[in-house]
């Protein structure tokens, strides 16, 4: 009989056996920004979490920074009355995006800053791309993307974080950011598998970015396949994804974990979202779970499957509280 207890009998044994960590390093803080001066606006759905005016954004990030984080992903909510069949606002040169990553740059220069790249939070009818029958068209809408990504990466962005899943999103913003002499400046984040989920619900709150009609399903991956995540991550590869994501985290370690053991020369990020949290802070909120502990656990498991950067609406509070 070979006994395992040996490994367990006291705090000081399993600390000592414990062979995943976490560390500040590990976590990417996401931000919704939104347009206007002093804002710091609630999110319903996600208690603790808020819009920011530009102003406000950088002020959190320099703390955010003082606590160690110093890695931070921008969002970008702008009202209804500039969003167009074409999604213009996400493009243009002096986007609500663009002048936040120039204000965090400006400010504080060693913040690595992640921009989403994606078209739903522009488009009046909210999905990623342009559409052609009530259908994305994927083709028509790669230029935007790349256009978007090169508008960022102009602006000081250290990543570009394609997450319209359109086919050949990746090839098409690298050839955009080659063209202009950004390549070697700004790297390419992909979000390679990411599911059609229903894990999303709060953060389309929060970026205003439901779609008016129909779903995405259509190209957003269907989370009853086995292999596709890894066809998906290794074609984002293949085209010169600097790092890739898995989206959401908790309900797809096994595909963190494969991906990772097949691909580790390429880091791997794992998107904890808003579904994610919303969950455990209602289950905190209402008694039911220790909050802190199932935090800490839900975390280790998604480093413990591979990831090694996490995106964490949790970030700023796990180092307030219990880092």
């Amino acid at each position: 009989m070979k006994r395992f207890r040996t490994f367990r009998t006291d705090q000081t044994t399993r600390d000592k056996y414990a062979d995943v960590a976490l560390s500040v390093q590990d976590f990417i803080y996401p931000y919704f920004v939104v347009e206007g001066e002093g804002i710091v606006e609630p999110v319903p759905t996600m208690p603790g979490i808020n819009r920011y005016s530009i102003d406000t954004l950088v002020e959190d990030t320099l703390e955010v920074k003082r606590l160690g984080i110093d890695k931070v992903l921008l969002f970008g909510v702008v009202s209804d009355d500039v969003k167009d069949e074409r999604g213009t606002a996400a493009y243009a040169d002096d986007s609500l995006i663009v002048r936040a990553v120039r204000a965090i740059k400006q400010a504080s220069p060693q913040t690595v800053v992640f921009t989403d790249v994606c078209l739903c939070g522009y488009t009046s009818h909210g999905h990623c791309g342009l559409l052609h029958h009530h259908d994305v068209d994927n083709d028509t809408t790669l230029p935007l993307l790349a256009e978007m990504a090169y508008q960022h990466a102009k602006a000081g962005a250290d990543f570009v974080a394609p997450s319209a899943m359109m086919d050949g999103q990746v090839e098409a913003i690298k050839h955009r950011l080659h063209e202009a002499g950004l390549d070697g400046k700004t790297k390419v984040l992909a979000y390679s598998a990411k599911y059609a989920s229903a894990f999303y619900g709060p953060f389309r709150d929060a970026a205003d970015s439901a779609p008016s009609f129909g779903d995405r399903k259509t190209y957003q991956m269907d989370y009853r396949t086995h292999g596709q995540g890894l066809e998906e991550i290794g074609a984002d590869i293949e085209e010169g994804a600097d790092w890739t994501m898995v989206k959401p985290a908790i309900p797809y370690l096994d595909i963190i974990a494969r991906a990772a053991e097949k691909f580790p020369q390429v880091p791997m990020v794992a998107y904890q979202v808003s579904g994610e949290y919303a969950m455990l802070k209602a289950a905190a909120l209402q008694g039911f779970l220790d909050e802190q502990r199932v935090v800490f656990e839900s975390l280790i498991a998604i480093k413990r499957a591979g990831a090694q950067y996490i995106i964490t609406y949790y970030a700023k509070e796990y180092q307030q509280r219990w880092a």
